[in-house]
């Protein structure tokens, strides 16, 4: 039921915000230049990897090494506005449509933390991961990483599709408010380096 859902909601999705996507697009070429999406690999589910897309959000600016400035530095206030808004995750309606994503589930990070989890932490890649989830609707980037894990994990272990429609309609309503879309003195969100109780790696 939950890919059935997944699968006629982001094509309505899709249908809708049509008009936005053009027009996103057409600011991103304006104001960030080429490429207008950002792909990166992912983790999916049970670690295997995907490529995710976005709207471009940060320019590529770079120090008199050639090395990328500070995520700080490089993102725009255009880019600001596509990340309060969430519109900079949109795209990803293709990877749900892939089956590489569902409207609901973990956020999908960087493959390089996968060695860093905790047994207990990984097991967040037990299902597939979201646009957005349970720990997005409770706290976003201003609770700490190991507050978003045991959320992603409360909702591996009580998903239902009821809890879906709640996370979906309490998504809204976070976005309405523009709450919790960074942590305080970080531009985007501070990297993971790991669990303080790591035990074993991933393998």
């Amino acid at each position: 039921m939950k890919r059935f859902f997944d699968l006629i909601a982001s094509l309505i999705f899709l249908v809708l915000l049509l008009p936005i996507f053009i027009l996103v697009a057409i600011a991103v070429l304006i104001f960030l230049g080429s490429p207008i999406l950002l792909r990166q690999t992912r983790p999916g589910r049970h670690c295997k990897p995907f490529v995710c897309y976005k709207f471009r959000t940060m320019s590529n600016a770079v120090d008199s090494q050639g090395s990328l400035l500070p995520d700080a530095d490089r993102l725009t206030s255009f880019g600001k506005i596509l990340r309060a808004t969430s519109l900079d995750e949109t795209p990803q309606l293709f990877n749900v449509l892939a089956g590489e994503m569902s409207l609901v589930g973990p956020r999908p990070l960087l493959m390089e933390y996968l060695p860093l989890y905790t047994p207990e932490q990984l097991r967040r890649h037990e299902v597939t991961p979201g646009i957005t989830g349970w720990a997005q609707v409770n706290g976003r980037n201003a609770i700490s990483w190991e507050q978003k894990f045991a959320l992603d994990i409360w909702y591996v272990d009580n998903r239902s599709f009821f809890l879906d429609l709640k996370i979906l309609a309490l998504t809204a309503l976070r976005i309405i408010s523009l709450r919790n879309i960074s942590q305080p003195g970080i531009a985007t969100v501070s990297r993971f380096t790991g669990a303080s109780d790591k035990r074993e790696p991933y393998v």
